[in-house]
């Protein structure tokens, strides 16, 4: 069984909210999307980007009811063959969006997504949006910036020299700016008591992996932990939107 509970505030500085997310636990979809553009441009472009994806999923539940207009990876599971063409379409979306309307040329946005079917877990994530695991009191980031520090420094740069470097917040990949984009996916097993925090970078810019585990290892319920989250990162100084989903798996097997 899967529990979830998703929050978004503007935070203390902008004055329009440019993150949308989704949390259906019906689904098994969890999704989070940080715009960016003009014109309210940063708004329409993560709503669009959510929006196409929850569509997809939605109809792919039936195998026999679909077409795969991105082709088939057979390096993945039916599962992350669905999220992969579902991101695929978000991007296909959003840019023709920007490409119709002048208010919105230029726009995109970040993507962060979880589906999971059974025990599988498949990420999905295009930009600096971010997926972290608690397992056995332990928090790990399961997603990779798509920045200029995080791509340039790599490996070879740990975590606090990417924190303070300053092109951490340089995004090189989003979602909806190109015709094509590459999208990042990966599959590993859940299991009972683990949980899962997706959020946009106005949470772990001001939230170093020490004071989430802190937050997300509380004996509370997702709604809790997820309003705890962002809340504090509002009283970090975010001067971000922050956005904050946390996903429960009470015991093995999902929705």
């Amino acid at each position: 069984m899967i529990v979830s509970f998703g929050i978004s505030d503007a935070g203390p500085v902008r004055s329009n909210n440019e993150d949308c997310f989704l949390a259906d636990d019906e689904l098994s979809l969890y999704v989070v999307a940080d715009g960016m553009g003009g014109h309210a441009a940063g708004e329409v472009a993560s709503r669009l980007a959510v929006e196409a994806i929850e569509r997809f999923v939605r109809r792919s539940q039936d195998p026999g009811d679909f077409s795969w207009p991105c082709g088939i990876d057979p390096a993945l599971s039916f599962t992350g063959n669905r999220l992969r063409t579902a991101i695929y379409l978000a991007n296909r979306r959003v840019y023709r969006v920007a490409d119709e309307h002048d208010d919105y040329t230029g726009m995109g946005t970040t993507v962060v997504c979880a589906l999971i079917s059974g025990s599988q877990l498949t990420i999905g994530h295009v930009g600096d949006s971010r997926l972290y695991l608690l397992s056995g009191g332990r928090l790990t980031t399961q997603t990779r910036d798509d920045t200029w520090a995080a791509t340039v420094l790599g490996g070879d740069g740990t975590a606090s020299r990417i924190a303070d470097h300053p092109m951490r917040n340089v995004l090189t990949n989003v979602l909806g700016a190109r015709e094509q984009t590459e999208i990042h996916l990966a599959e590993r097993d859940l299991t009972a008591g683990e949980m899962l925090l997706l959020c946009s970078d106005g949470v772990h810019n001001v939230l170093d992996e020490s004071a989430l585990c802190a937050l997300m290892s509380q004996d509370q319920p997702p709604d809790v932990i997820a309003q705890a989250v962002v809340t504090t990162a509002i009283k970090r100084g975010t001067r971000d939107n922050a956005t904050a989903v946390v996903v429960r798996c009470l015991e093995s097997g999902g929705g």
